[in-house]
């Protein structure tokens, strides 16, 4: 080799250095561009051929694909007739509170013709989740997968599995879901069920004319899989299984958990779930069922399961397809059991000394009808309107964006006086001790309440009894949980069991029939996040806060401007 060559091939060799550090880079923190197009599509199911919203005309919608501190960047153009948001279900937004998505919260809606781009980075986060609509009832259609693969070098805490799917569990209306929401609010009465529940947007066989839209999954002999499971569903808890297969769940709400092996799970709307099931039965074709868990009492509900088709690769076409079998509709002892399987993968950081402690009670009210015509506007329970409350506060929806109301200081618009406890003291879980007729009425208001940033926070649920006991779904934006305790009846202080070493990390947790469940976190997100119950009929009747956490000392420990392109109200 040549003197002169020497420095020519060092450059060479620190260049392509260079260019390998700046692709490391880009793979670990790249940024993902994704164009959403919300639009309507004709879509035959049922017998039937509707106009359902969708995103870039799919049903269900696209897949979001990133890693761990990846940046997505989404633009939503609306090209329906109605307004529109989308929200990123479990992901924290840290530091980005306006893209959260929950219209009239932490934005006001994107009005037809309009378009925003969504820009937040996915921080110290992998795992499952979702992206759905945030406006009236528009997520029965409006819905996808958001997976967020851990970083290259980064393993998983199993076994790397043979391949992967997807499976999105739903419900399907014939109606327009957004007038039927209307509709169900003007009459004060229950919803309607849904008129089929579907894997991956099909019904399966057991519904008319859908012998053909049936989802199937492809598998080899002796291989395992993962599967992520999302319940997208609206108003129904779900259960699944997979005929003679076991599923052993390493994933709950895109946190690890120690592995747990059961024959069948249920997951809350929201809720993401990770499963590990290998293909250990004869070559055949096996049912994959989902069907309803409905707790509550006098309810009427979807009561045919979907069925999709678990096949291995080398069965007969006329092979007879093994069917599963499902938990009766309303088997509490198949959901406690498989939340009693769930723990943290390791010991965690629990928070030990509490800053602040909450009550809150979850139920359904009937209030009073006060209506001139009562026998279209009052078909709740004794001739009254049915709503929903936290603490006996029934949230009333804004029309303003609440977090640019906060953030400009303006007055009005909500208060800050959200009770810490319940105003009304009693037997929750046996309704008051006195006539329950006289207690199911609710307040209204748009309230929140205020934390300091770092502020170490305990709340207690409580279901309560005065009209029905029933599962709640509650979620917590901008932040996950410990779930350290839950139980049946009244909560108690002095016999209450809390775990503190390996809890379940969530974000969305179901407070169980007539029961009780405790969580701890951290505030350390600054911004103004959405409690709620996901069954979107109990947030439509008001079962709703608002938590603030105020700024911390350090620049990134602040809510940043808003975004240039914030819609209008």
């Amino acid at each position: 080799m040549t003197n002169s060559a020497a420095p020519c091939l060092f450059r060479l060799s620190f260049f392509l250095f260079t260019l390998q550090v700046m692709n490391v880079g880009r793979i670990s923190a790249a940024t993902r561009f994704y164009q959403f197009k919300v639009q309507t599509i004709r879509l035959t199911r049922l017998c039937q051929t509707n106009e359902i919203v969708t995103v870039n005309g799919k049903f269900p919608g696209p897949a979001i694909s990133a890693q761990e501190d990846d940046r997505i960047v989404v633009k939503v153009i609306n090209m329906t007739p109605y307004n529109t948001t989308i929200h990123w279900h479990g992901i924290k937004q840290k530091l980005s509170c306006w893209y959260d998505g929950p219209s009239y919260i932490t934005q006001c809606p994107i009005q037809s013709g309009q378009s925003f781009t969504y820009n937040f980075k996915v921080a110290q986060q992998k795992g499952t989740f979702l992206w759905h609509a945030h406006f009236s009832w528009l997520r029965a259609t409006v819905y996808g997968p958001l997976i967020v693969y851990p970083k290259l070098s980064v393993p998983y805490p199993f076994k790397k599995p043979f391949n992967e799917h997807t499976i999105l569990l739903g419900e399907y209306w014939l109606k327009n879901v957004v007038e039927l929401e209307q509709q169900v609010l003007e009459s004060g009465g229950p919803p309607p069920p849904a008129d089929a529940f579907t894997i991956n947007g099909q019904p399966g066989p057991n519904y008319n004319c859908s012998s053909n839209d049936v989802f199937e999954i492809q598998i080899v002999p002796r291989k395992t899989y993962l599967l992520r499971l999302i319940n997208a569903g609206i108003n129904m808890e779900t259960f699944f299984t997979i005929a003679n297969h076991r599923l052993t769940i390493v994933e709950v709400d895109g946190e690890y958990t120690k592995p747990y092996t059961t024959e069948r799970v249920m997951l809350v709307p929201g809720q993401t779930m990770n499963i590990l099931v290998t293909a250990d039965q004869a070559v055949g074709r096996y049912s994959m069922a989902m069907g309803p868990y409905e707790s509550a009492k006098n309810v009427k509900f979807q009561n045919t399961s979907a069925i999709a088709n678990f096949q291995y690769i080398g069965a007969l076409p006329n092979s007879v397809t093994v069917p599963a079998k499902l938990p009766i509709f309303n088997d509490n002892i198949a959901v406690k059991t498989v939340m009693d399987g769930l723990r943290s993968l390791n010991a965690v950081d629990v928070p030990r000394n509490i800053d602040a402690h909450l009550f809150i009670t979850i139920g359904i009210n009937v209030n009073k009808c006060n209506s001139e015509n009562p026998n279209n506007k009052c078909q709740g329970p004794r001739k009254g309107r049915l709503a929903a409350s936290m603490n006996n506060i029934s949230f009333v929806e804004p029309k303003v964006s609440i977090l640019e109301a906060y953030y400009k200081q303006l007055e009005g618009y909500f208060t800050l006086d959200f009770p810490t406890t319940p105003e009304k003291a009693y037997d929750f879980v046996n309704g008051a001790p006195n006539d329950i007729a006289n207690d199911t009425q609710a307040a209204n208001g748009t309230r929140a309440i205020v934390f300091e940033y770092g502020s170490r926070i305990q709340i207690i649920f409580q279901n309560t009894g005065t009209l029905t006991t029933e599962n709640h779904p509650i979620h917590l934006r901008g932040h996950s949980f410990y779930v350290i305790g839950y139980g049946t009846g009244n909560y108690d202080q002095q016999t209450a069991q809390f775990n503190l070493e390996d809890p379940p990390y969530m974000n969305t947790i179901g407070v169980p029939v007539g029961g009780w469940a405790a969580i701890r976190f951290v505030a350390n997100n600054p911004g103004l996040w959405l409690l709620h119950c996901h069954f979107d009929i109990h947030q439509t009747w008001g079962m709703s806060t608002m938590f603030i956490v105020k700024n911390g000392k350090k620049v990134l420990e602040s809510l940043p401007h808003p975004p240039a392109d914030l819609p209008k109200c």
